[in-house]
Formats: structure tokens, C-alpha cells, sequence
């Protein structure tokens, strides 16, 4: 592997029985960047994580993390490795610290080293003033962010985050965003996955769109948008059970129209003129209950290249 290059798949395949997971994928991630794997749940991107933490066995392909084959490397790979799984895995019986401390004991890391590393994570996380409290009680957000201190326990290289803010409030999920952004400055290279456009774009430098076991597109958040999208879409919601009904009236404006249940999306470089013509077609006839002009997102892209919405 080039030294520019953290972690390598070629190939990369995850089947279960008759079901393939993950079809074939060719990445890689370099030192310090922020990778992300942007897709709907079931579109194989924690079936690919779990590969890449060196926990799942690969079926078939080429997969190098530090050049080293998880195989027959996976204790070396785990000991450089920092795991947040969707699941929080906390032991609710013990304090927020307690929790730290044991895990950094699963390192071999001794009492004294536990300890102050505890107090930098638990400073980090926002933490210090829970310390002594069991972790049962604590909010989502802390319970998430402690997951996270937990998993920097070892120092890691590479931190891997599965769908790091599902759940949520927004309040608590920027919390997570600037905590990671700190990290990420501090020279941590993160992979994460996400099935929230928003914080793909916030927090990926390059990110790959997966769909059914397979990527679809690669590249910055600003790339993908430039090459599939338009700079500005207009979304056009009817007093309508069925939004297709109004697809002729506004067929032509624009770049093109996706027709969703709830809304018709009409892409465009220049979404106030789409806007104004909408209202001229449609006057004195199916009036539209509202129109609104917004700039393109990442799942714009994934519409285009598959057809339906993240959230599908």
C-alpha cells in the first residue's frame, strides 16, 4: 500500500448465505481525512465497517488496514483501531469514569495510564462533571459521547463511527459534530456512516454513496453535488393525494423533475426563475400550496443515481 493511503479495499464483498451485503467495493483512505459512507439503512455500510474494524471476516476481496490483512493481523489492526458502534454497549451499572477505566484495562494500559487518560476524554467529551454518576440516567447525547471517549481510550489512528448521531436531538447531534471536528484536527482519521445528508456534508472531506451492496459515487460532498445535481432545486408541494397528477403542468421547467408522494422537485441553476414560473403556469388553475427554492444536498445525488430517498 502507498504510505499516502491508511486503508485499502479492492473487491470487497460480505455475503450471508444467499445474501450479498456488500457486492465488490473498491475504496481508500488516506491519513487524516474524514471518509464517510453515505446511503439508506441495508445499504451495506455497517456490514462494510464491521469489516473494516476487523471484527467480520471478509468473504472475498483484498482489504489492507495499516498494510496489514485483518486475517491474519486483526489483534495488531483492533490495537490501533477506535470502534463506535450504533449500539452504545455502555455498562449502566457503573459511573461514566468506571466505564472508561475498564476499557482502557482491555488495552493493557496500566491504572496510572487509565486514569489520565480518563480526565483528558472525559474533559473532551464534556464529561468531568458526570464522572461519578451511573451512566443510566444520562441523556442520549452524553451517553453517545462518552461511547466516543470510550473508544479513544487507546489513542487510535483511525476511529470508526456507525451512524454516530441516529437518535439524536439536533442540539446534542452538533454537540458530536464539533467534538469530531476537534478530533479530526488533532490528526484522527475518522470513517463514518451516515444516513443523514447533512452531516455527511458537515463532516466529510470524500465520502462514497452506497445503494444495495454497491458505490455508487465518489468524491467531495461539492463534487457529487456538481456532478449530479443542479446548483438549486424547487420543491412544489399540491393539495394532492397523488403528486404525479401535476407532473404535465410543470414538465419542462427546469433541468428535470423528480415526482415524490409529498412534493415534485424541479432541479435548476436558477431556482427563483423555476419559482416564478411555476406560479405563472399553475395560476388559475391547481394553485400549489407552497414553493420552495433550496440548494441542492447530497440527497439530491443519491435520488438521482437510484431513484428514491435516503430515508426509504
Amino acid at each position: 500500500m502507498s504510505p499516502d493511503v491508511l486503508l485499502s479495499a479492492r473487491g470487497l464483498t460480505k455475503t450471508f448465505g444467499n445474501f450479498t451485503a456488500v457486492d465488490g467495493v473498491d475504496f481508500e483512505v488516506r491519513p487524516g481525512e474524514a471518509f464517510g459512507f453515505l446511503g439508506p439503512n441495508g445499504a451495506g455500510k455497517s456490514s462494510t465497517m464491521r469489516m473494516v474494524a476487523a471484527v467480520s471476516p471478509v468473504t472475498s476481496g483484498e482489504l489492507r488496514i495499516f498494510g496489514l490483512d485483518p486475517a491474519v493481523d486483526g489483534p495488531a489492526i483492533r490495537a490501533r483501531l477506535g470502534n463506535c458502534p450504533q449500539q452504545d454497549r455502555l455498562d449502566e451499572e457503573l459511573s461514566v469514569e468506571e466505564n472508561l477505566w475498564v476499557y482502557g484495562r482491555f488495552f493493557g494500559l496500566s491504572k496510572a495510564e487509565v486514569r489520565a487518560r480518563a480526565d483528558e476524554l472525559l474533559d473532551f467529551a464534556q464529561l468531568t462533571e458526570r464522572r461519578h454518576d451511573k451512566v443510566e440516567p444520562l441523556s442520549g447525547g452524553m451517553k453517545r459521547r462518552l461511547v466516543i471517549a470510550r473508544s479513544l481510550i487507546n489513542n487510535p489512528e483511525l476511529l470508526l463511527l456507525d451512524e454516530p448521531t441516529t437518535g439524536l436531538d439536533p442540539q446534542a447531534r452538533h454537540v458530536l459534530w464539533d467534538r469530531l471536528f476537534r478530533l479530526k484536527r488533532q490528526g484522527v482519521t475518522l470513517i463514518l456512516t451516515t444516513h443523514y445528508m447533512d452531516e455527511a456534508e458537515q463532516l466529510c472531506d470524500r465520502l462514497v454513496v452506497m445503494d444495495k451492496g454497491r458505490i455508487v459515487a465518489e468524491g467531495s460532498p461539492r463534487q457529487l453535488i456538481a456532478e449530479h445535481s443542479t446548483r438549486e432545486v424547487v420543491e412544489v408541494r399540491f393539495d394532492a393525494d397523488d403528486h404525479g397528477e401535476h407532473r404535465d403542468v410543470l414538465d419542462g421547467l427546469g433541468e428535470r423533475l423528480e415526482v415524490l408522494p409529498d412534493r415534485i422537485l424541479l432541479y435548476a441553476h436558477d431556482g427563483d426563475a423555476v419559482a416564478t414560473a411555476v406560479t405563472h403556469r399553475t395560476r388559475g388553475g391547481s394553485e400549489p400550496l407552497s414553493t420552495l427554492v433550496r440548494r441542492s444536498t447530497l440527497e439530491d445525488v443519491f435520488l438521482h443515481l437510484t431513484g428514491r430517498t435516503l430515508v426509504d
